[in-house]
């Protein structure tokens, strides 16, 4: 059985629309429904009546207004803001709007969508790349394409995977032959990330580059002992200085 559109009722439809929506008319606030009521923390009879403009930044209002004048015309792009809720904590949203007809006039119906989840993610990616690039750079050539890459703080597994892919990539940039990987600055590691870390020794030894692991603690072996890690062929040494001896290396006679 074929159910005719004009018998959908459009309010009740919105009203329990998981996404908060927001009608208004000539900068006046005429309906919300259930979600926007909750993600905004307020009651409808609160903010009826109210400016849509009241939930923005200020150096965001002169911007959204012009927004808002172009979309009676047509749906407008979607866009990202920073917005307030009632209880004065910001959020961050995607906005779209588009055109309707409320009694024969014109208005805007603005969805909101929570994006804070996403933005934290998308920081915490930066910040993880922002780090990897700054720790790949700091593989620190000693001489004779010898290097050494100090490994500090925290590794977790998305770190530990990036390490994987851009570690190997700088040392074929900077013609390294053999790299002195030291873990004496790790604090904090588990067993994926071990394993993540002896695969890179395995990628280096295939691209013709010796790895030598420093700093590694009894923990951390027993870890990759654990974990059937066959680390007979890695050579390990307990600091960078006693690599750079058994590679000839006397930086205090230079």
């Amino acid at each position: 059985m074929s159910t005719n559109i004009s018998e959908i009722d459009y309010l009740e439809v919105i009203e329990y629309s998981l996404d908060p929506l927001i009608i208004h008319t000539d900068y006046k606030i005429i309906y919300i429904n259930k979600a926007a009521e909750k993600f905004f923390r307020t009651k409808k009879e609160d903010v009826i009546g109210g400016s849509p403009l009241d939930i923005f930044q200020e150096t965001s209002k002169a911007a959204i207004r012009k927004r808002i004048q172009s979309a009676y015309g047509q749906p407008a792009d979607v866009i990202e803001e920073t917005i307030y809720r009632t209880d004065g904590t910001t959020v961050d949203v995607e906005l779209y709007c588009h055109p309707i007809v409320v009694e024969n006039k014109k208005a805007i119906q603005t969805y909101v969508r929570d994006i804070t989840e996403r933005k934290e993610t998308e920081k915490k990616q930066k910040e993880m790349i922002q780090q990897i690039n700054e720790l790949s750079a700091t593989i620190v050539p000693i001489l004779n394409e010898i290097a050494v890459l100090p490994l500090v703080g925290k590794i977790d597994e998305e770190k530990a995977r990036l390490l994987l892919e851009i570690v190997p990539v700088k040392v074929q940039n900077q013609n390294i032959s053999c790299l002195i990987i030291d873990f004496s600055g790790v604090y904090t590691i588990d067993n994926v990330v071990i394993d993540n870390l002896f695969s890179i020794n395995s990628v280096l030894s295939l691209l013709g580059v010796r790895p030598i692991i420093t700093g590694l603690r009894p923990e951390l072996s027993v870890a990759a002992t654990n974990l059937n890690i066959d680390s007979s062929s890695i050579l390990t040494l307990a600091t960078v200085k006693d690599a750079l001896s058994y590679l000839g290396i006397n930086l205090n006679a230079r």
